[in-house]
């Protein structure tokens, strides 16, 4: 990921206090930076993946927990996010950050569009979706 684009997504992610990373794989430098930055940080994936100190790791599976009774990781997230996120997580990330009554931020893989309805942010490189909320504005640090 390019730093530019790594350091907006950090700058926009910040000002939450616990914040969640659907589908982490391989590429952990946001949810590293934010830890650095003292948000609290779990990242989770369906495969087990090495994570940064500061940031922890929770296998699970995104599909199931959308309609699982427990949240789970989700529980207590100010913001769930998933970066280059494939089509078919949009609808079940966003119920999940639904039900948390947190906000959920992601981008995707370049070529398609959100599956579910959003607001544009403009980012270096890259577009940043956020989902609509029917009922709480977004909850960062401060509200």
């Amino acid at each position: 990921m390019k730093k530019s684009l790594r350091d907006a997504l950090v700058a926009r992610l910040s000002g939450y206090d616990r914040a969640v990373e659907v589908g982490v794989g391989r590429e952990p430098s946001v949810a590293a930076a934010l830890a650095d930055r003292g948000v609290d940080v779990v990242a989770v994936d369906v495969h087990e993946f090495p994570v940064p100190e500061g940031v922890s790791f929770v296998r699970d599976d995104v599909f199931a927990r959308a309609d699982a009774p427990d949240l789970g990781p989700y529980a207590d997230a100010g913001v769930v996010y998933a970066l280059n996120v494939p089509v078919e997580l949009h609808r079940p990330a966003a119920e999940v950050a639904r039900r948390a009554d947190a906000d959920f931020l992601f981008t995707t893989l370049g070529y398609d569009e959100p599956s579910i309805p959003v607001a544009r942010e403009t980012l270096p490189g890259d577009t940043l979706y956020v989902a609509e909320r029917g009922r709480r504005g977004q909850r960062a640090r401060g509200d």
